[in-house]
């Protein structure tokens, strides 16, 4: 007899259906697992003959052999386990196997039955929902599955109450959706002393999702305004949370299905390798800049990460997404995140002070820079010299805006963009195209004119002067004007970073 059990594999953000076969045959007793299962997937067969055997039952002594079909596709996680289990019982002649048809099944299984937690259940549900099919995951899982909307979950603590379910001496509850906490922020932007320069560029970044460069000495609060950006960043949408929780789950971070409606804030350490950045690995796995995704990426001290590492970014800031290619697979993550960086000019971090710089300056300084590509800083939006606080900086009571203010501006300025890109595939004018560019983005004669000159002098690139063109946009946005003047375009080419001479 041969029972069938639907699942998933994943890839991405994207759930492929598989179909776990079992088979029952005559023949040396033997357990045997194929379809290019992973040592996680093979392991599974001691986990379900000895979840099976805490039911009181056991293994008949015949050929036992397990198909994970499509056979060429890679299964890779413990998530197998519940539906290699399922078909068995099947075949076995002790589940309906009709019943079992009407379900996508996934979920780690215990020595002693229970259920444990795996990655990517809201994938799971969502492809089940699509297939018009029911869920079958673990109990801690549940609420995250019932985030799918219109699809039946079961979702068991463990195998026996599974199984009293299916035979009707149970009733397993539906779960209820997983709360959505009130989203948590960092720092107050009024907790930063000085810096008026700094706080207004990380208004516009945030009003346009624009990535920002800061560059100044140790201690001059580069930090602490990073740590402020999230409690001035509008909440996320129903859609973009989706997404957020999506890559969340995938990453098995999503805890007791709460989806929250907090931007994300990734800060990794300089010693992140390629793989924990950008995403990959022997198990294909998201990156921070993935697990950044609709929010921010902070990376602190840029020229202490490695160069290699630093420039795998490159195109995932250009294009919203990271592409990993692998021999037997081609993953995608989705990357759409905006970039905060800081970093001191030198590596004694005290280049204009003659008191306290190094005797190598200012050679330490074009070294130390050096570091970090051309190419990815031609990428960065903004770039401003954070100046270090004077004594009466430190010991004036500060008078700064509080970041819910500045948080009703930047919303605004967000919701005149989600209506003027309403009908195209952009959020925000970071995001804008060169058509979208010349529709809404062109400036008035003077600015045309303050544009072409700067072009020239700066030599911008073709991409900075994009850039340059969608922050004027922003910070028009935030002035409330409908068309970009001269001052605003002055203002985005004070952000911009002049190329330097030979």
């Amino acid at each position: 007899m041969v029972a069938l059990v639907s699942t998933v594999a994943f890839l991405g953000l994207e759930a492929r259906g598989v179909e776990v076969q079992c088979q029952v045959a005559p023949g040396l007793p033997a357990f045997t697992i194929v379809g290019l299962p992973d040592k996680a997937v093979a392991e599974s067969r001691e986990r379900v003959r000895a979840a099976i055997a805490s039911l009181g039952l056991s293994l008949p002594p015949k050929r036992i052999t397990i198909n994970l079909s499509p056979a060429d596709l890679p299964k890779i996680g413990s998530h197998y386990d519940l539906p290699i289990a399922l078909a068995l019982l099947g075949a076995m002649a002790i589940i309906d196997a009709e019943t079992l048809a009407s379900y996508v099944v996934v979920g780690e299984l215990s020595l002693d039955g229970r259920l444990a937690a795996t990655p990517g259940v809201l994938l799971a549900a969502l492809h089940a929902s699509a297939e018009n099919l029911g869920l079958i995951c673990p109990a801690l899982q549940g609420p995250e599955a019932a985030w799918a909307g219109d699809v039946e979950v079961l979702a068991p603590p463990d195998l026996l109450a599974l199984l009293n379910h299916f035979k009707g001496q149970s009733i397993l509850t539906p779960p209820d959706t997983g709360a959505a906490p009130e989203p948590v922020y960092g720092p107050d932007l009024k907790s930063v002393k000085g810096q008026e320069t700094a706080k207004r560029a990380l208004e516009v970044a945030a009003a346009g999702g624009h990535n920002l460069l800061m560059n100044g000495p140790p201690g001059s609060g580069k930090s602490l305004l990073a740590s402020c950006l999230p409690g001035i960043l509008p909440p996320l949408s129903p859609a973009e949370a989706l997404e957020v929780s999506m890559v969340a789950s995938v990453a098995g971070t999503l805890e007791g299905g709460q989806m929250s409606r907090q931007r994300p804030f990734r800060a990794p350490h300089h010693s992140a390798s390629m793989a924990a950045l950008v995403g990959g690995g022997l198990k294909v796995r998201p990156g921070e800049v993935s697990l950044a995704h609709m929010g921010v990426l902070f990376l602190d001290e840029l020229p202490e990460f490695q160069r290699a590492v630093l420039d795998s970014l490159r195109q995932p800031l250009e294009t919203g997404q990271v592409s990993v290619a692998r021999a037997n697979a081609h993953v995608i993550f989705p990357a759409r995140v905006q970039m905060v960086a800081a970093m001191n000019p030198c590596r004694c971090g005290h280049l204009g002070d003659a008191a306290l710089a190094c005797s190598r300056a200012p050679r330490c300084a074009a070294d130390y820079q050096a570091k970090v590509s051309g190419p990815l800083l031609d990428r960065i939006d903004l770039h401003i010299e954070v100046e270090a606080l004077s004594a009466s900086d430190l010991t004036m009571r500060s008078s700064a805006e509080a970041s819910h203010a500045v948080a009703a501006r930047v919303a605004k300025a967000r919701r005149m963009q989600s209506q003027r890109y309403a009908d195209i595939n952009a959020r925000t004018n970071c995001e804008i195209d060169g058509d979208t560019l010349e529709k809404y983005a062109t400036p008035d004669a003077p600015g045309q004119q303050l544009l072409g000159q700067a072009a020239a002098s700066m030599r911008l690139s073709a991409r900075g002067y994009t850039r340059v063109l969608r922050v004027s946009r922003t910070i028009a946005d935030l002035a409330g004007a409908s068309n970009i003047g001269r001052a605003h375009v002055a203002e985005a080419l004070s952000y911009r970073r002049q190329a330097p001479r030979n």
